[in-house]
């Protein structure tokens, strides 16, 4: 049973790291998007 409960653990902290890697790429992709469109509408004026 506790290494059935390991089993659990482990495979619960490396899903949460990769969901967190996941977020931490999506955030730098909106990010450069917005810079892209801020230089764009500077571009613009």
């Amino acid at each position: 049973m506790k290494r059935l409960i390991a089993l659990f653990l482990v495979t619960a902290s490396l899903a949460a790291l990769s969901a967190c890697n996941t977020m931490a790429g999506a955030g730098e992709d909106v990010s450069a998007g917005g810079h892209a469109l801020t230089n764009s509408a500077e571009k613009a004026k």
